[in-house]
């Protein structure tokens, strides 16, 4: 069974749902996803298949064991270039369903209602200080206590004359993975492959996110 999906996060829009009730939802556009290589016990030590999505942009500049993937003679294969691969892992009975080349469309996937996870790599905001980066309040901000937006203490002197590890400090904010949990599936619009997800996803726009079938459900809230 096929887990995981690429999508194109195209941006941000609202739509209504079946109850009038207007939802914020993220457009992310799938592409026909395509097999390129099984992966199995004897040539890899494990059973996945690679998907390829969306169209490479310049397939020249492709290195060649890539390219081979994609168009080999003596494999008799003869796809077109993906600019954006994943490995989707499974057990060997599923794996014997899918044959290189077969093409994996989103509504196949995943459905209106489904809960998913969605990874990406979030939007890099370069250096900021502690206010921005960690949420700190900051020192007075009247004139002369020359310590509006400075971290403060960061240890002592004598003892132990260094500072802790893991201490919130200023550096590198966003570009990292982030992994968002337990979002809707508001709509799927198979015809255009677009999957509309309620709410935010990490990225920034027309970057690539991963859809992945939810792995923890959030448990029901009981009402008292």
């Amino acid at each position: 069974m096929v887990s995981k999906l690429v999508g194109k996060k195209l941006g941000m829009t609202q739509v209504f749902n079946a109850k009038g009730e207007i939802v914020p939802v993220t457009i992310v556009q799938v592409d026909n996803t395509i097999v390129v290589d099984k992966k199995t016990v004897e040539r890899d030590g494990y059973v996945a298949l690679k998907l390829g999505a969306f169209d490479a942009k310049k397939p020249k500049k492709m290195p060649k064991a890539l390219k081979g993937l994609f168009k080999n003679e003596k494999k008799n294969l003869d796809m077109p270039f993906k600019s954006v691969l994943c490995e989707v892992r499974m057990t060997q009975a599923e794996a014997d369903k899918f044959n290189i080349g077969d093409v994996i469309k989103v509504d196949s996937v995943f459905k209106e209602g489904d809960l998913i996870d969605v990874a990406g790599v979030s939007k890099g905001k370069g250096t900021q200080g502690v206010m921005k980066r960690h949420g700190f309040s900051g020192g007075p901000s009247s004139h002369g206590s020359m310590m509006h937006r400075a971290p403060g203490s960061i240890g002592s002197s004598t003892y132990p004359a260094r500072v802790f590890k893991n201490m919130k400090m200023a550096g590198r904010m966003g570009n990292d993975n982030v992994t968002v949990m337990n979002l809707f599936v508001e709509k799927i619009d198979a015809e255009n492959n677009y999957v509309l997800i309620k709410g935010a996803v990490p990225g920034a726009r027309n970057g690539y996110i991963q859809i992945k079938q939810c792995a923890k459900k959030k448990k029901p809230v009981l009402k008292k």
